[in-house]
This record gives C-alpha cells, structure tokens and sequence, in this order.
C-alpha cells in the first residue's frame, strides 16, 4: 500500500468530518479524539507508527511537570465548596450591592467572578451561586428573565478568570506558556465582567420594575460579611499576583492554593475525613477524565499535522486576500458557529490544531488566541438553543421555562459579541498585561 497516498488534506478534512459526528452522537471527547487520531495515524503511516507515536504521547503528558497545575487547582476548588465559599462571596456582595436597583444581580456577577477565581468552570459556577443567588433574588421581587441570565451569563466568568481549567488545557495542547495565558486572561475577565453589570445598570434604568431596590445593609453587617471572605480573597491574590508578577510558576501557585485552602477549611473547622474523601474523589475523577482528553486531542493534532490539513487551510484564508481583520473575524464566526453545536471543550480541542496556525500567519501569538478561543467558548454557553449554562440554569430554577432564560439572556450575548470585537479590534487588550509584567 502506497501510504502517501494518504498523506492528504482531504484525508485530515475525512478524520475532522468523522470526529465532529462522533462527538455530535454523544461519543466521549478523550475517546472520541484519541480513536479517531490513532485511525487517521494509522492510514496515513502504518499501524506500528501510529502505536509508536501514540505511546509517546502519552509517556510525554504524563511526565510533563506543569500537568501538576490541574490536579491541585481542582483540589482548591474542591475544598472551597466543602467552606460554601460561594454562598459567603454572594453574601458579601450582596450586603455591599444589595441595596441599589439591580443590586442583586451586580453581587452575582461579582460572586461569580470571584467563585471563578477559585473553581475555574462556568458550569460549577453557574450552578452554585445559581442555587445561592437566585433565590434570593426571587424573594426580592426580581425578575425572573433577568435573575437567570444573569447568573447564567455570569458563570461564564468561571472560565475566563485565571486560574481556568481550560486555558492550561490549551496551554498544554499549544505548548503555550499557563502563566503568561493567565496573566493574559485577567484583563478581558474584568472588563467582560464589566459589560455584563453594564447591561444590568441599562436594563434596570429602562425597566426598573425588573429588579427593586432593596434595604442597606447597615455597615456592620457589611465588614461581617466581609471578613468571611477576606482570607479567600487574600490566597486569590498571591495565586494569581504570584503568576503575574512571575515570583511563582502556576504548578507553584496552584500548590500553595491547595495548600491554602485546606489551612482556611482547617480555621473554618470544616476539613474532616467526609470533606477530605470526596474532595481526594472529585479531583482524582475529574482529572483522569481532562487527562484523557488531552492525550486524546494531542494524538489528533499530530494525525492533523500529518495530513497537511492546517497548513492547506491556512493557505486557503491566506488566498482569499482578507486581511488581518478579516481573517480574525473569519476565525471569529467559524468558532461562533461550531459553539452553538459543540461542547466548549471539544471546540478547543477540535480547532485549535487547525485555526492556530491561521490566527500565528496573522502575527498575533498562541497566548491571543488562547484567551480568545475561551472566550468564545464561553459565548457558545450562553448561545441559544444548546447553550448549556442556560440549561443548567435552568435545573436550578424549575420555575422559569428555558424559552424565558433564552429571551432574557439576548441582552448579555449582545454585550459578548462586541467583547469580542473588541478583543480583536485591540489584541493589547490580551496581550499588554504578559507584555509589562514579563510572565
């Protein structure tokens, strides 16, 4: 058999066809990528080769020293559910907020952004300040359309604010530096946590009867709820300041946060054998799952590269003469697109092999279009018909019909879009803070 007969594009566009009906049926995304992988390998260089690489593969991610980062950032966020970590910000942001029109629902933007900070998943994220929030948001008179977008839309926060478990999936995949992408990622999650109260502030002014004002919290309450937080808020701090400022490496950071949070549950009195069992259980679980998927997508990758299939795409952009921003917009609406219908995950792992390289002949880097790509993950989440923070929004509060999540939640994909724009329009958006600090 003449292998190179194989060693075509249209052979890596076959395996990408196969794959996203594989993943469209319900397969498994580690599984999924790594079968369809090892097949493609298989054709194109022979049995033996495809093993070979294969088993390379994954002796390399095993041994790599910054796959440490995962585990330990998971076990933080684990303990930090075990504190209620989520129902203390909410709290402290509410007696802050609580009181302005809208209140309710700047504190859960702000809940989720800092709950994003120590769990590092929108779906986590919109699903517990979900279950703190939302009631009492309906207790207040608050409408319903309003309350779940904007939990919903907040909990996105949980991917984009650093530390994200699926930037340093991406940095692993583009061998991309994890703390230059978390250092990236700071700017945009402020200011798309900023567009999104900037939606509530115009909402409740042009239809105050959506979310009443409410009682000040007298300020002895508001430094109570504070100090619940104040230790949370000072290990985010140091994780995250200690990256960015380059006097840790993330595998460092994270295992200080690990660390951190077990002494905050130990203060709490809260770190007991229960606690301890189910955090050691849902992060062993959750990281052989995300280990899975990475060997998977890396296995892809090369099966990719073989073929010549990103190289011809990027030849084919390059040939429709669209320039810069035109391209980037093209990249833009293909990840748009494919979000409506993909899991956020198996997006990434499904294009960065092939879009990277089209976004680099751009000029701009890895660490761009890393934070891009999650960000346009996170729109895909709140996208109707499949958005799926919008359904597991949904399981939190029975009452309100996904048709009344999905018109409540246009406003915040409107501000998402233009976020977007944005981060293309003004790449320094993502790529100044890195550049200062030197991470």
């Amino acid at each position: 058999m003449n292998q190179t007969l194989y060693d075509t594009a249209a052979t890596g566009l076959v395996g990408v066809a196969i794959l996203l009906a594989l993943l469209l049926a319900g397969g498994r995304i580690g599984a999924v990528l790594g079968l369809v992988g090892l097949g493609g390998l298989a054709v194109v260089l022979g049995p033996e080769a495809a093993l070979i690489k294969g088993g390379v593969v994954v002796v390399d991610t095993f041994t790599r020293y910054e796959l440490g980062t995962l585990p330990l950032f998971l076990f933080m966020a684990q303990i930090f559910f075990a504190v209620d970590a989520s129902r203390d910000l909410f709290d402290a942001a509410a007696k802050m907020l609580g009181h302005r029109r809208g209140g309710l629902a700047y504190a859960s933007i702000a809940g989720c952004a800092g709950f994003g900070t120590i769990n590092g998943s929108s779906l986590a994220t919109t699903a517990t300040v979900g279950l703190v929030a939302y009631p009492e948001m309906r207790k207040r008179g608050y409408d319903q359309g309003l309350s779940t977008a904007t939990i919903a839309a907040g909990g996105t926060l949980g991917q984009m604010i650093p530390p994200s478990g699926a930037l340093i999936v991406f940095g692993i995949i583009a061998e991309a530096s994890i703390g230059r992408l978390f250092t990236a990622a700071i700017i945009p999650g402020i200011t798309q946590a900023l567009l999104y109260a900037l939606v509530v502030f115009l909402l409740v002014r042009m239809r105050p009867h959506l979310a009443p004002a409410g009682e000040r919290a007298p300020w002895a309450e508001r430094w109570r709820a504070l100090a619940k937080v104040w230790e949370i808020g000072a290990l985010v701090a140091l994780v995250i300041g200690g990256i960015a400022l380059g006097w840790i490496s993330p595998p460092e950071a994270a295992a200080i946060g690990a660390a951190g949070a077990l002494l905050i549950a130990a203060l709490r009195r809260k770190l007991n054998r229960d606690t301890l069992f189910t955090a050691f259980h849902e992060t062993l679980r959750t990281t052989g799952l995300i280990f899975l998927i990475i060997i998977g997508a890396l296995i892809f990758s090369i099966f990719v590269s073989v073929t010549g299939l990103a190289d011809a795409a990027g030849a084919m952009v390059e040939g429709m003469g669209l320039g810069t921003l035109g391209t980037l917009l093209l990249v833009a609406l293909i990840l748009l697109l494919l979000g409506t219908i993909l899991d956020g995950l198996a997006l990434m792992l499904l294009m960065t092999p092939i879009l990277l390289p089209i976004v680099e002949a751009t000029g701009l880097s890895a660490i761009w279009f890393g934070v891009f790509l999650v960000r346009a993950m996170e729109v895909g989440f709140l996208t109707p018909p499949l958005g799926i923070n919008l359904f597991v929004m949904q399981g939190v509060a029975k009452d309100v019909s996904i048709s009344r999540i999905f018109r409540g939640v246009l406003p915040f994909l409107a501000s998402d879009f233009f976020h977007l724009l944005l981060l293309i329009l003004f790449p320094a958006m993502i790529l100044w803070l890195p550049g200062v600090l030197g991470s």
